[in-house]
């Protein structure tokens, strides 16, 4: 017996039939099928969840049917097996050793993303002995679920049901970061082609962002030079900006994000990288080769460089960048403050846009005319977050300006108040800082003022004429789900500090990192999207559950072997590890497990629906 989908008059019906064989006029057998049960139309019992006709046949075939009039044909339930093995008193198995087995999972994901047959290729053509695919694996799998050093993640070997490794030597895990980073390119356009052909991926959208990763070294790398002091080669570990404001060498990191929350690209550069010499470089090795239909880059202020924009809309594409106000020409700022032509939505926010024109230069420094839209909005919400953030600055600005005389400016607060300064009274050439108490002399209060009123205001530029503003605001505030992704890599992946030295390891090193918050994503993706969980809007990508609580749930599940050749799992039962079960359809019934049982699992997850 089998529950069938048939249409009646353009409409989708439910049955049960009974397949039978009997004569046809010529005396031969034939299969035919006989209605058992006429259930009715489909859109009466579907509960708007993804996949409910295979949860329904799935649920008749356990005796539980999701439709009640179905419960009198079910097959006969099979009686319990009963398990009998015994353990005596001093035997090893009196004690219990569970293994890991999200792998299960987990290598279900590199097989759709098309890694266990680039590292299988490669390995044959290369005529690499060692097990290049099982070292990748575990340095994936650890870096998701138990992240350390290269050395003591070949040491967890040992904690899976099925170890990535056999026999191995533990410092071939140096050669396969050399083997990830000398293939980095092919990963990538590997994983995108995976994506593009079972997930369906084609970017509309793909958010760009820079951040950075410290290293705990006395001091930055040198470059290299030949006999005659001419640089040949960057060091890549380099004094720079740190995001999280260490004063220790650092290395930037482009990333490339779909609007859907899944990494593309990385492209890694020397920690004294400005951020918008990044994006060009980034595009020509990763993106603009990629077979993607036309895409509008989304990106923040530190990558508005109009050689940048142009390569972007030379390709075919668009743009929406935030620009900085206060940067801005004066022309360009007395408009955006100006109250005229606002619309206002609420008190707490209010937008405007026009079109202009501008003159630019390209990347071959050719003078260009284009148009872009210009988008401004203040809202109270950014005002007061600004006030707040500045708030210790803006107070002492106020003090400042009140009694001169009570303040002492330090070399550290002067870099701040640079910006405030007249500039008839700065010696430009020692930068000499005049006598505290005619601080109030050189300091411009009504440039204090035009600050403070900049406060809550933002812009933003794009290529994209036609698109309503609130739109374009919309598409913009996305990019914040980038930085919660880098707040992943950074926290839960562990990918900083780094601890291998040279620019290939590093690179291979962050490669790794990406791949494993591709299959984080790709769990929280499946999540949300199961219709188990309610959407967050704040934290859209991240809906259902964050990557602590993956992380968490993923180490839970584990399988413990018995004697008798029988195993059972671990902790199945537990709200978040259920949650990712079910959202993957993996069904673990409450029973013991043989191991060709335990095999068959993995063979029924289904990645992408």
């Amino acid at each position: 017996m089998f529950i069938e989908k048939f249409k009646n008059n353009g409409k989708d019906y439910l049955r049960l039939v009974h397949a039978v064989r009997k004569p046809n006029k010529n005396g031969d057998m034939v299969s035919t099928k006989k209605v058992l049960l006429n259930i009715g139309p489909l859109e009466r019992f579907d509960d708007g969840l993804p996949d409910y006709l295979p949860r329904l046949k799935k649920s008749f075939r356990s005796g539980n049917p999701l439709i009640p009039s179905l419960g009198a044909f079910c097959p006969s339930p099979k009686p319990a097996e009963t398990y009998r093995f015994s353990i005596n008193g001093g035997s090893p198995d009196c004690f219990g050793h569970p293994k890991l087995s999200s792998h299960i999972l987990l290598e279900r994901i590199l097989e759709e993303l098309g890694l266990n047959t680039f590292f299988s290729s490669y390995k044959g053509f290369t005529k690499i002995q060692y097990d290049v695919y099982g070292f990748a694996k575990l340095l994936i799998f650890g870096r998701l679920l138990n992240p350390a050093s290269k050395s003591a993640t070949v040491r967890q070997n040992g904690d899976y049901f099925e170890p990535p490794l056999t026999q191995y030597n533990p410092d071939n895990v140096f050669d396969t970061l050399d083997f990830i980073y000398a293939n980095k390119d092919k990963i990538i356009r590997r994983i995108n082609t995976s994506l593009v052909k079972k997930a369906g991926r084609s970017p509309e959208i793909i958010y760009y962002d820079v951040t950075n990763f410290y290293f705990e070294i006395p001091g930055p790398d040198d470059d290299i030079l030949d006999e005659d002091g001419n640089v040949t080669g960057k060091g890549q570990r380099k004094m720079g900006v740190c995001k999280e404001e260490r004063k220790l060498p650092i290395v930037q990191m482009g990333l490339f994000m779909d609007d859907g929350g899944i990494p593309i690209a990385i492209e890694t550069f020397p920690g004294n990288t400005l951020d918008h010499l990044t994006l060009r470089k980034s595009l020509e090795n990763n993106i603009d080769g990629m077979d993607f239909s036309r895409f509008i880059l989304i990106a923040d202020r530190g990558i508005c460089n109009y050689p940048n924009l142009l390569h972007v809309t030379d390709a075919g594409n668009g743009y929406i960048v935030s620009k900085s106000l206060p940067k801005s020409t004066k022309k360009e700022q007395e408009w955006a403050y100006s109250g005229e032509g606002y619309t206002v939505v609420s008190e707490d926010f209010k937008y405007k846009s026009r079109v202009v024109q501008k003159t630019a230069k390209d990347e071959n420094a050719n003078k260009r005319t284009m148009e872009e839209k210009v988008v401004v909005y203040w809202s109270k919400k950014f005002q007061l977050r600004a006030e707040r953030e500045n708030k210790k600055f803006l107070d002492f600005l106020e003090k400042l300006q009140e009694h001169p005389e009570n303040f002492r400016i330090t070399a550290a607060q002067s870099k701040s108040l640079r910006k405030f300064f007249k500039k008839e009274c700065v010696n430009e050439k020692t930068g000499e800082i005049l006598d505290s108490t005619k601080v109030k002399a050189f300091i411009d209060f009504d440039k204090v003022t035009e600050y403070r009123k900049s406060l809550g205001y933002y812009q933003i530029v794009t290529s994209e004429l036609s698109m309503d503003a609130r739109e374009v605001i919309e598409k913009y505030h996305g990019l914040t789900q980038i930085e919660d992704q880098f707040r992943v890599m950074k926290g839960d992946l562990e990918t900083r500090p780094i601890y291998v030295n040279t620019p290939e390891h590093v690179t291979a090193h962050l490669l790794i990192c990406m791949v494993a918050l591709i299959m984080m994503r790709i769990i929280q993706k499946r999540i949300r999207d199961s219709g188990r969980v309610a959407i967050d809007p704040d934290a859209y990508w991240s809906s259902g559950l964050n990557a602590q609580r993956i992380q968490a749930a993923l180490n839970k599940w584990k399988v413990d072997p018995l004697p008798g050749d029988l195993y059972r799992f671990m902790d199945v039962d537990d709200p978040d590890l259920k949650l990712i079960l079910d959202s993957f359809g993996i069904n673990i019934p409450a029973k013991l497990y043989r191991r060709a049982e335990l095999k068959s699992i993995k063979t029924g997850i289904k990645i992408f629906m």
